[in-house]
């Protein structure tokens, strides 16, 4: 299946006097992987200590660079931070977040294809899981709808 080129600029997110996100201000646009190994397992990273978000576990992918396109995202995030190269995927589904301080729009797609043996190319801590794991692990809030989809079966 095709999947969707969308490109979006990411800039600093203003705040408002209250703290909050500005409304108008852009969405911080990620690709996300949810990768499936041949056995079904999952792959999940842990967020480094001093991100946004940190030390919670996550589905790899990154922030789209301008001009970028989210296949071509995708594929440099999964390189630079897992060292393998994507060779299907297919959309899985969005989740628009607002976490105050930064909202983001997470294009996530399954990943069930790819060459090369995933290693912590940024010394992130990695572990392959089942479905049924993930509701062990700590997840960012706006990761709690792949979590949900993943759990009533959707791949």
């Amino acid at each position: 299946m095709p999947s969707t080129e969308v490109s979006f600029a990411v800039s600093p997110m203003p705040l408002t006097p209250d703290g909050n996100t500005d409304p108008t201000s852009p969405v911080v646009h990620v690709a996300v992987a949810v990768i499936f190994g041949e056995d079904g397992q999952i792959l999940l990273t842990q967020r480094h200590a001093d991100s946004h978000q940190g030390g919670l576990w996550e589905f790899p992918g990154g922030k789209l660079e301008s001009g970028e396109s989210l296949a071509q995202a995708l594929s440099r995030e999964l390189r630079e931070e897992l060292g393998i190269e994507v060779m299907r995927h297919h959309a899985l589904l969005r989740v628009e977040h607002d976490y105050g301080d930064k909202r983001v729009l997470l294009d996530v797609h399954s990943v069930t294809a790819f060459e090369g043996q995933p290693t912590p190319c940024e010394s992130q801590p990695m572990r392959w899981v089942s479905v049924a794991e993930l509701k062990d692990y700590a997840f960012p809030v706006a990761n709690q709808a792949i979590v949900s989809a993943l759990s009533e079966g959707r791949r």
